[in-house]
């Protein structure tokens, strides 16, 4: 009788603490920060802290997908629905990114190349068109370059400088025909494709393929505002529908691109004693976008080009197919290897660079399935076998037009075959493309902890665990989960879309155990977040209280578990009516935790710095 009242007052006392209430920006903490004593916990107690978390009344139109393992002993904390299908939003990039490390390896690199049909004649002048030929390179941007817009451009325009060129008599030439299929990852929904995280995805990328905008007052009231962009050369057309409106007024702007379009059409106001609003939007048609932004870098360098910036794709070549046998390369560069691309991949969560993972292993099994392949595109070749096509997992779709294989869906067969053989459940990861982006995609806890399991042995789990963002400090986690156990602590990625938030990842517990982990909320709308956000209009800067955000709901689990004190070796645990699927036996080990790497994303311009953390802020005003 005695223990079943310490049962009843310990799980009302739970019950209260988990209840949602607001209180003093200054005094609120939430409940998982606060573990109770420094006496080793149970498993039990934590399960039932979390449970009480996870099965709050608010949370009733919702699901939850939640799955725990330790890593040292191959048991499970805990687990909720772990075996039901989420929309896994950027968590998908923990699958993309783990294929194209055990595919590629981490000292992968891609190659951009200039070709000529001449090599340039005794005055430095190359006679017809240059051609830049792009084979998926995502890290050309001004965002690792000091925020300087051409800066990235510069190996590329030495290669041409170095050897004597000083005119070309022709076109630049952009070509992004290395990659067939579409532009969009499968499932990406038209009112994401004028966004910087719906970005077109192209073999020859630049500035993440987006411009970005900048909107300032202007000098009296009434005018339209200046509007410049970045980098500054003549690719959008810019339709100014803005006004400069009087003092301590609302700054109200729309961007709208057209879907296929590069006009943009800006609308709003600017007060005049406001500091003016930026945007990033996409461009239509990369390719031509990079040969344009080349063009200005070549002008600036005092290289002459007499035609105009252009680009071909894999359509057009079709018909006019690229004879690498008769052209002279004038000059290449390497990327930056793969463990820096998955780095810049994970942390800021780029929809676009996870993507052209998908398409480098598509493509890497094309190649391998040819006799012979084009030039290198790669300073290493990719470990993948050649397989029949018409025996794969899934069959590859052509396009509707042209009979070319659909490099996207290459890239998923390859992904089929790793997750058999990181012993994924068939059925357990159902992926359109690899960024996450499309609500089409699917995964399961399970799966998701048991690719992190499989991970953590890997031989480059380093570097895939030091792609992750950590909490408190960089990437996506940079702000969140500060003065808790999980700061510093929890490597993990992030995910958002609209009613849809997860994190995955590992995290090592009070008591010194690894676990991996993931967490999936989907099909939350918090009504009385979203009541706030409409009517508080500054309530927290001027010090009142707020509710819980989905990210606070998800990050709880995480501290909950980074919080614990117990341990699945010290006593024998017994999780009733469950199972381990998908957990592979793996070498304990210890998690180096005091090497954090930041992120190598940050610039001194303001607009860089939201720039790497737009992904998972997307909808942030829609909770």
């Amino acid at each position: 009788m005695t223990r079943q009242i310490a049962s009843l007052i310990s799980a009302l006392y739970l019950a209260l603490v988990f209840v949602p209430v607001r209180l003093p920006a200054q005094n609120r903490t939430s409940s998982a920060q606060r573990p109770a004593a420094a006496e080793t916990q149970s498993i039990e107690s934590l399960r039932s802290r979390l449970a009480a978390h996870l099965n709050q009344t608010r949370f009733d139109p919702a699901s939850w997908g939640v799955k725990a393992v330790s890593l040292d002993t191959g048991r499970t904390l805990f687990e909720q629905n772990s075996q039901k299908l989420f929309s896994p939003a950027s968590n998908a990039k923990l699958y993309t990114a783990a294929l194209a490390l055990d595919r590629l390896g981490p000292d992968f690199k891609v190659r951009t190349s200039l070709y000529s049909a001449s090599k340039p004649d005794s005055s430095g002048t190359v006679r017809g068109d240059l051609v830049v030929y792009g084979r998926g390179d995502p890290l050309m941007t001004a965002r690792l370059n000091e925020g300087d817009y051409f800066k990235p451009l510069d190996p590329l325009v030495n290669t041409l400088v170095n050897n004597g060129v000083k005119k070309i008599d022709g076109d630049v030439i952009g070509d992004d025909s290395y990659f067939t299929g579409p532009p969009f990852g499968a499932g990406w929904e038209w009112d994401d494709l004028q966004t910087d995280y719906g970005a077109e995805v192209s073999a020859l990328s630049v500035e993440d393929n987006c411009v970005d905008l900048f909107v300032k007052p202007a000098e009296r009231v009434g005018l339209p505002c200046p509007i410049t962009m970045g980098p500054d050369v003549p690719y959008l057309t810019i339709m100014n529908r803005t006004q400069t409106t009087s003092k301590g007024t609302e700054t109200r702007v729309t961007v709208y691109r057209p879907v296929g379009e590069n006009i943009v059409y800006v609308t709003g106001r600017v007060p005049i004693d406001g500091s003016g609003y930026y945007s990033s939007v996409a461009v239509h048609k990369p390719a031509a976008y990079f040969a344009t932004v080349f063009k200005e870098a070549l002008s600036r360098r005092g290289i002459v080009v007499t035609g105009r910036a252009r680009s071909v794709d894999w359509r057009f070549r079709e018909t006019s197919p690229i004879n690498f046998s008769r052209l002279f390369e004038l000059g290449a560069i390497d990327s930056s290897p793969l463990k820096d691309i998955l780095r810049e991949t994970l942390k800021p969560s780029q929809d676009m660079y996870a993507q052209l993972l998908l398409l480098h292993i598509g493509k890497a099994a094309e190649e391998a399935s040819k006799p012979e392949s084009t030039p290198l595109r790669a300073t290493n070749r990719a470990s993948i076998k050649p397989r029949d096509r018409a025996s794969s997992n899934r069959a590859a779709r052509k396009d509707a037009t042209y009979d070319a294989p659909n490099i996207e869906e290459l890239g998923l067969n390859e992904m089929t075959d790793f997750l058999a053989e990181v012993g994924v459940k068939a059925g357990d990861v159902l992926m359109e493309e690899g960024s996450g982006l499309s609500r089409k995609d699917l995964v399961t806890p399970n799966a998701t902890v048991a690719l992190l399991t499989y991970m953590n042995k890997h031989r480059w789990a380093d570097v895939y665990r030091s792609a992750l963002p950590v909490a408190g400090v960089d990437g996506t986690l940079e702000r969140r989960m500060k003065g808790t156990p999980a700061e510093g602590n929890v490597r993990a990625k992030t995910g958002t879309l609209r009613y849809v938030y997860t994190l995955s990842g590992y995290v090592t517990t009070a008591a010194g155990e690894r676990l991996a982990f993931s967490i999936m909320l989907n099909n939350y709308f918090n009504v009385e977040r979203a009541a706030a956000i409409r009517d508080a209009a500054g309530r927290d800067a001027s010090g009142g209280g707020r509710t819980m955000s989905p990210r606070d709901d998800v990050d709880a689990v995480a501290i909950m578990l980074a919080g614990f004190t117990g341990r699945t070796d010290s006593v024998k645990t017994h999780w009733p009516n469950r199972r381990i699927e998908g957990i592979l036996p793996f070498a304990a080990g210890q998690t180096d935790t005091s090497n954090i790497r930041t992120s190598q994303t940050k610039t001194s311009i303001d607009a860089r710095q939201r720039k790497t953390r737009r992904a998972d802020d997307r909808d942030r005003d829609r909770l």
